[in-house]
């Protein structure tokens, strides 16, 4: 491998890339020069060619092969293809691919939604973290779907979305899930991680107007500093897109 990245290389300032930007200087901190990073169904890299910039070694699992193929392009136009390696499989076997407690941070992004199993699922990302290492899940929010399809005039939708056991609106829903803020945490307490951060990403975004999120950069900059703010913020947690959780392997 060649030097270790610039770890002040931009990322994005979004309340995800930030809480994940800190877990890296903490892993950093605990001595973990080369933070090791496992994203699971990671598919073309956007969140792993980010860290890998931050100086992370990132193992993407996927199990689509398209994928993969992408994020090598990605990361080597990143300059960070010697920092992310792509293994083909799926959280359903994970630790045919991933040693148990080999990771310092463990991403599950996009990836609680299309699962068959999501306890399953949970349990294993936990296995795959290093005692005091994290695990940082990203997922669909079901009250903010509930939300634009009520804002759409899509009243049956939205009656399934809040009454569906799983968040779905139908047989052709692409997501075989959604969560609350509750659900979710209960997921990760029940595999034993302690739940550190929970806020929302995209949580005004979305109702924004499109002639304010066109205004130019200012506009750009008071929409990114109003999510900032918002993210955290306990009553707006439900009504956002997507819902953020860090949670931590307890230490041996």
């Amino acid at each position: 491998m060649s030097a270790v990245p610039d770890p002040t290389g931009p990322v994005s300032s979004g309340p995800v890339h930030r809480a994940l930007s800190v877990e890296v200087a903490r892993a950093q901190a605990r001595g973990r020069s080369v933070p090791r990073v496992l994203d699971v169904g990671g598919g073309s890299g956007a969140w792993a060619v980010a860290l890998a910039g931050l100086g992370c070694a990132v193992t993407v699992v996927d199990n689509s092969p398209d994928a993969l193929a992408a994020l090598h392009r990605r990361a080597r136009e990143a300059g960070v293809h010697e920092w992310v390696t792509p293994v083909q499989g799926d959280v359903d076997a994970l630790a045919e691919v991933a040693p148990s407690g080999g990771a310092d941070l463990v991403l599950g992004h996009g990836l609680l939604e299309v699962v068959d199993d999501v306890a399953h699922a949970v349990r294993a990302m936990a296995s795959a973290a290093a005692p005091g290492g994290a695990v940082s899940v990203l997922v669909a929010g079901r009250h903010a779907a509930v939300l634009s399809r009520t804002l759409a005039g899509r009243l049956t939708e939205a009656r399934a979305l809040l009454t569906d056991a799983h968040g779905g609106w139908g047989p052709d829903d692409p997501l075989r899930r959604r969560l609350d803020a509750a659900g979710l945490r209960a997921l990760l307490d029940g595999v034993g991680l302690g739940v550190e951060l929970l806020q929302g990403d995209g949580v005004l975004e979305g109702w924004v107007p499109g002639v304010v999120r066109d205004g130019g950069p200012a506009a750009t900059t008071a929409l990114a500093e109003l999510e900032s703010l918002a993210a955290s913020e306990p009553a707006l947690l439900d009504v956002a897109g997507r819902l953020h959780a860090l949670a931590r392997r307890p230490p041996t």
